[in-house]
């Protein structure tokens, strides 16, 4: 169990989160019914390895929104409405209007509904009560909101707002890569992403190359500014960091990961709360480099 990708949301510290378990509890995920397309709720980190609703280690909290989508393809039911727009037209020598339509295409989603194919899904978050930081595992600032949203339905009231810069973060990516200097423990990794500012369509993309030397050089002479560049962290760390202040690729290396090869563990309960505490841990080091680099704001 390790995130992949990182969206960031500040909340307050000074919130109260000593009942969130029971809260979580009352909101767990019920399946979807014959008629709805999706359902979503909160279910136990640990899967069928564990009961709670969360898991914590030290201010590091482990939850998971679980969720059932109904898979219903556009394309079935498309051909299904065709066919029966055809047999009405044929029948009563007129093509069916926008009202008669929709009726159709509504009734048979409806009858559809039932026998569709049910798609389980999930969404963890890494919420630490001392930062006022939660970290939902994805790209999608729509899934992060999602996430947030059902927290927010549980408490009643979750404050959560996305990570702010007070400083032009592609500013900050840009120079680092021009050779500003890093923050302690950063070095650059092997890919970024170009963008001229002035045409929005022209867009560089490296990977899997040393991001020094006369080919990154010319780009940046040319005006181009990165929007996304490839970090590492003290060689425990990797990961592209976007404008948009979203981690992506987050990778533990080696140098991380050799911790838990030296621990004996019994069970997979066991081996998931060890893997969530590195994690954590690491999580809280590079929010601390971060939040220093950028200026990041203050839920508060």
């Amino acid at each position: 169990m390790f995130f992949r990708n990182l969206t960031l949301f500040r909340f307050s510290p000074s919130l109260d989160l000593s009942d969130l378990e029971q809260h979580l509890a009352e909101c767990a995920l019920k399946p979807v019914g014959p008629l709805e397309l999706s359902s979503r709720g909160f279910v136990p980190p640990f899967g069928q390895h564990g009961e709670a609703f969360s898991h914590g280690i030290e201010e590091s909290l482990w939850i998971t929104v679980g969720g059932e989508d109904k898979l219903l393809p556009g394309a079935v039911v498309n051909d299904l409405l065709q066919k029966k727009l055809a047999a009405i037209e044929e029948k009563e020598g007129r093509k069916p209007g926008g009202r008669t339509r929709k009726r159709i295409k509504d009734e048979l989603v409806t009858e559809l509904l039932p026998r569709a194919f049910v798609r389980p899904v999930r969404s963890d978050a890494l919420i630490d009560t001392k930062l006022g930081v939660i970290a939902i595992d994805t790209s999608s600032r729509k899934n992060a909101e999602s996430v947030v949203s059902e927290v927010r339905r549980a408490l009643g009231s979750f404050p959560a707002l996305p990570v702010n810069a007070e400083v032009a973060p592609r500013a900050i990516l840009t120079g680092w890569l021009a050779g500003d200097p890093l923050p302690d423990g950063l070095s650059l990794g092997d890919e970024c992403e170009l963008r001229d500012p002035a045409d929005s369509g022209a867009v560089v993309k490296i990977q899997r190359m040393e991001l020094v030397g006369d080919e990154i050089n010319k780009h940046l002479e040319a005006g181009k500014q990165a929007t996304r560049l490839a970090l590492t962290l003290d060689d425990h760390v990797s990961f592209v960091l976007g404008e948009d202040l979203v981690v992506r690729k987050f990778k533990l290396l080696d140098g991380a990961v050799d911790q838990l090869e030296s621990t004996d563990r019994d069970d997979i309960a066991a081996e998931l709360d060890a893997r969530f505490a590195l994690m954590a841990g690491e999580f809280k080091r590079l929010f601390a480099v971060l939040e220093k680099a950028f200026k990041l704001s203050k839920a508060d």
